[in-house]
Order: C-alpha cells, then structure tokens, then sequence
C-alpha cells in the first residue's frame, strides 16, 4: 500500500468514529484532507470546527456545516494528523502552519484520534523540523531567546524562520513559524515547557499527553495504537 493510498486508509477509518449529532474538530494537512472528504461522504448531520481556513473551505465545499470554535463549545471527536508519531504518542505537528488552531482544537476536544502513514512513525521525536509560533512584532529577538532555550536544553538546533519566495510564512493569526532542527528530543516535556515560557512564542508543535488513539495505515492495512503501545 503506498503511502497516499495509506492516507486515504486511515482517513475513511476516522470517519467511521465519527457519530450523527457529534461536534468534530477538523485537522489540517493532506491526511486529514482525505478523513474530511470521507466524513462529508458519510453526509451525517455533524458540526465541524475546522484548525484552519483552508480545512474550513474544503469542508464546506463538500457541504459540512462549519462552527466557530466559541459557538461550538466541547467538541466530541477531533481526527488531525501528525508530521510524527512517537512513543506514548507524543507528536510533532505544524508543517501545515496551523499548529495554534490545531491545539487549541485539541484542547476543546473530549477524544483526539491522530491518524499517519507509516512514515510518521519515530522511536524518538525530532527527526522532522519542531515548528514554532512565533508574534510577527520583533521576531527576530524572539527567535534568539529560542536558539538560547534550545541550547541550553542540549539541542543544537538553531531556529529557522519558514518563508516561501523569499517571503515569511504567515499562519491565519498572522504569525510566524520558526523551525527547529532537533536532530532528537530527550526529554519532549522539558522542551514544551522552556519554549511556552518565552515571551514571543505563541505556540509550538509538541502535541504531548493529547492523542487519545492513533490510526497508522501501513502495508497490512490500518494498526490502531493507544498511548500505552505507542
């Protein structure tokens, strides 16, 4: 099974989850695209909060009813993917820009089911870029005070500001994203702290202790994990 046929696996799987009259909080990236377009499918009578524009236009595209956040209140299920999977699934996520919205998704939501290829899969976080929202204003001495906590936690990573043609990516908040290298992260709980702490930084791309249950397609068909087997 290739990689875009696994995405396509554990999309459809998601939106089995998902049950008429529930609230669902929509992911970002080419992943949850498909669990979008499988869920629309279903065409149950669902709200959707989606972690950024371009998922709240794909959902109404397909003709999914899409809520605020603040109007949606709890939300029952969220399904996002991940840029990796590691151990107890902790996970790095971002490389969408979407990272604040999907977090604060996250947080709202009674289940969060992460679902990957089997790419995704990491005995150890940080082989994939740490994303970092970061506020526009003065960002350059915001990325300094990162490159600081970063060394002072043993990483030698120093953070990179994403820009396309020249030009800083900009999230829907009209933030920043720095990328940091890692290489490895020992201790991600240490380092979601050191980076929450700096004045500056919005958000960053440690999604630790939130994934209820992960779907991982791979070339048997889709694996289920839970944090404990993760």
């Amino acid at each position: 099974m290739s990689a875009l046929a696994q995405k396509r696996a554990v999309g459809e799987a998601a939106a089995r989850l998902v049950e008429a009259g529930s609230t669902v909080g929509l992911g970002t990236g080419t992943t949850a695209a498909w669990f979008v377009s499988a869920l629309a499918a279903r065409r149950l009578a669902v709200r959707a909060v989606a972690t950024s524009e371009a998922t709240a236009a794909l959902a109404r595209s397909l003709g999914m009813e899409v809520v605020d956040l603040d109007e949606a209140g709890a939300i029952d299920l969220t399904v996002d993917g991940a840029d990796e999977v590691g151990p107890g699934l902790a996970l790095i996520k971002g490389a969408g820009a979407a990272l604040l919205r999907e977090k604060l998704v996250w947080r709202a939501s009674r289940r969060c089911v992460v679902i990957a290829d089997e790419s995704k899969r990491v005995e150890k976080l940080g082989k994939s870029p740490l994303p970092v929202e970061v506020v526009a204003f003065g960002h350059l001495s915001t990325a300094a005070r990162i490159d600081g906590a970063v060394k002072a936690r043993g990483i030698a990573a120093t953070a990179t500001l994403r820009s396309v043609a020249g030009e800083p990516v900009r999230t829907d908040g009209g933030n920043v994203i720095y990328d940091l290298s890692c290489g490895s992260i020992d201790d991600p709980d240490a380092l979601a702290s050191a980076l929450k702490a700096i004045t500056g930084v919005v958000e960053h791309g440690l999604f630790l202790g939130l994934a209820a249950e992960a779907l991982i397609g791979t070339s048997g068909g889709v694996v289920v994990l839970h944090p404990g087997e993760g």
